[in-house]
């Protein structure tokens, strides 16, 4: 009998495919999610509010145009909620930085 560890070890590692992005990168990805961890790593965000953010937080506000404190200040928590890859756990980060800019989210 082979142990759970070594079974979801396995179970993990069968699911993995080999993608190469569109830069050529070569990664291993167990979901169907279409980011290439190595172009990830090697971007940069504009401002640095975005830095204290995981990296889904930090696609869903670029991907809606949300660069800088005082684009962030037109939406509410509500709206900034339904965005895609950004959950409940950002909103204190995201309350904290509007707070030293002395912004607040829309009510």
């Amino acid at each position: 009998m082979i142990p759970n560890n070594l079974q979801n070890y396995l179970k993990m590692n069968t699911l993995r495919t080999l993608r190469t992005c569109e830069r050529g990168h070569q990664y291993y990805k167990s979901s169907d999610c279409p980011v290439c961890p190595i172009c990830e790593s090697e971007r940069q965000p504009e401002s640095d509010f975005l830095l204290k953010l995981s990296a889904p937080a930090r696609r869903a506000l670029e991907n809606n145009e949300i660069k800088t404190l005082e684009e962030l200040a037109k939406y509410s928590e509500k709206e900034i909620l339904k965005f895609h890859g950004l959950g409940p756990a950002s909103i204190p980060t995201l309350k904290e930085e509007l707070a030293k800019a002395g912004l607040i989210f829309k009510n």
